[in-house]
């Protein structure tokens, strides 16, 4: 997938190190990182786990290496394509927003996982390793971490007391495991970017969203979807990748490229899924404080036994849809829910 050239891809990353050796000396010449970005200042990503992997890097590359994290830079979903064209070095984005391409990490987003974003993130990062890398479907990327937000839950204008409720209500669809749920539920989809949740339930043009309870704080919801329904382990978990240009990884000395990998990967997965544990707690937190009607369901609750029933037949239709992977998805799915228990269970 190469839009736009290895001529410009070369040309961009030529220009990147020059903006980073620019003012330094050539004995203490240093290398810029250039991280695209997106969501608002306050996510999970930009506030915490990004700037932390930012000084890890720093740090471990003994200050040869600066990350320079910029805002901004287009659309998330073109992220991939703008890393594998030396736009940008490195980048993060939702494995939903590109249907098809990456349907192995899907499996961490099926119903009843029940776990934190941490545990799942921790099997994530592992069972990618064993089970999915054969297939390759981050081609022309080098992966430094997979992670995923914290339990999806419905976020309305308004009150909801049956998923019945939901029928024929826009709502605001990421992609992914979301698109299966919203078709079950009878949702008029609307799809955009997380960045434009906000002014769509501000406009009128969705009746609500499913995201992490988050980003009541985060998203500023509790000012536009002052109805949040909690549902136990929530909906779904969404997932993304943190990932780099192997080719900028190639132009380093390879002690600073052995560097960066060690506080990637599984290390960086973990330390993103708890940052946004810790913004669903403190997004729960805000929107209590703000007024926001939080419903927090029992496994009883109609909603909840509604919900059970509408998944069922989720995970075989994940592995039906792997199958041309080559991967043994049903033995990857089993390994993906033990870990993550177990990750729980001692964390």
């Amino acid at each position: 997938m190469k839009l736009l050239g290895k001529n410009f891809k070369t040309l961009a990353t030529a220009s990147l190190l020059t903006l980073g050796m620019a003012g330094s000396s050539l004995v203490a010449a240093s290398t810029t990182l250039v991280v695209g970005t997106w969501m608002p200042p306050s996510n999970p990503m930009n506030a915490t786990a990004l700037p932390t992997w930012a000084q890890w890097v720093e740090e471990a590359t003994e200050g040869r290496v600066r990350v320079r994290i910029e805002q901004g830079l287009g659309n998330p979903a073109s992220f991939y394509q703008m890393v594998e064209d030396g736009v940008m070095n490195a980048g993060w984005s939702f494995h939903g927003y590109l249907p098809g391409r990456f349907s192995l990490p899907m499996a961490v987003e099926q119903p009843g996982l029940g776990v934190t974003a941490e545990a799942a993130s921790a099997a994530l990062w592992q069972v990618h390793e064993k089970h999915f890398a054969k297939a390759d479907q981050y081609e022309g990327l080098e992966l430094l971490g997979l992670f995923t937000h914290g339990p999806g839950q419905i976020h309305t204008r308004e009150p909801i007391n049956s998923l019945a409720d939901l029928r024929n209500k826009r709502i605001r669809i990421g992609g992914g495991v979301q698109a299966a749920l919203g078709q079950r539920m009878g949702v008029s989809a609307v799809s955009a970017p997380g960045p434009q949740v906000y002014e769509m339930l501000q406009q009128g043009v969705a009746d609500g969203v499913f995201m992490p309870a988050g980003e009541q704080r985060s998203a500023r919801l509790a000012e536009v979807a002052p109805n949040l329904t909690l549902l136990p382990g929530g909906m779904y978990l969404g997932s993304f990748a943190f990932f780099i240009d192997p080719e900028f990884m190639k132009g380093l000395d390879p002690r600073d490229a052995e560097a960066i990998r060690r506080v990637s990967g599984y290390k960086f997965s973990v330390m993103a899924g708890k940052a946004w544990d810790q913004d669903d707690v403190e997004g729960i937190a805000f929107a209590r404080s703000q007024g926001v009607n939080v419903m927090e369901l029992s496994d009883d609750h109609r909603i909840v036994r509604e919900f059970r029933e509408l998944s069922k037949g989720m995970d075989q239709a994940w592995i039906d849809s792997v199958r041309r992977t080559g991967v043994d998805a049903a033995a990857a799915l089993a390994d993906l829910r033990r870990i993550a228990r177990e990750y729980a269970a001692k964390n």
